[in-house]
């Protein structure tokens, strides 16, 4: 029954990592970055990020399978834990990525955030009032850095479904 959840999770996954390579591709082919490539490429990395999250969901799904618990449907870290405990080594390894800067958990947490708010506004430049370059802060929504994420949370996944394959 896992192995089904274990399908889908990679499902999500290599949907997002086919929208990304899209991207990825336009950006090589050098056409010109007229408004219809930049809405067609924001509406690819938004939904990469967005299947990205889903999968994200549907693993805590998969361990709770895992776990033999057949009616969870955990959607947090939280509620993972409540289900099979707090202490259960998937749990505790979550939670280190959670709290580690850098990881693909965290990083997802930071898209999830920025996905859930309006973007910034943003004052208008004139040579009166330029005085000094500012960088957009958030999240790294670069295709290179969404396709590490991509890669590390297919590696855990896959790492846990042959895990408890094993026994």
């Amino acid at each position: 029954m896992a192995s089904q959840w274990h399908s889908l999770v990679s499902q999500k996954l290599f949907l997002a990592g086919t929208l990304l390579r899209q991207i990825e591709r336009a950006g090589e082919a050098g056409a010109d970055a007229g408004t219809e490539q930049a809405l067609q490429r924001e509406a690819a990395l938004q939904g990469a990020i967005e299947l990205l999250l889903r999968g994200r969901r549907l693993l805590l799904v998969m361990i709770a399978r895992l776990y033999q618990d057949k009616s969870g449907q955990p959607d947090t870290l939280e509620a993972l834990g409540a289900l099979i405990g707090k202490e259960s080594s998937e749990v505790i390894r979550l939670r280190e990525l959670e709290q580690t800067t850098g990881s693909w958990w965290n990083h997802l947490d930071q898209l999830e955030m920025s996905q859930d708010r309006p973007p910034a506004t943003r004052k208008t430049v004139s040579a009166e009032n330029i005085i000094a370059i500012s960088t957009e802060t958030g999240p790294d929504r670069s295709v290179s850095a969404m396709l590490k994420t991509l890669a590390a949370i297919k590696q855990f996944t896959n790492e846990l479904e042959e895990q408890h394959s094993e026994w």
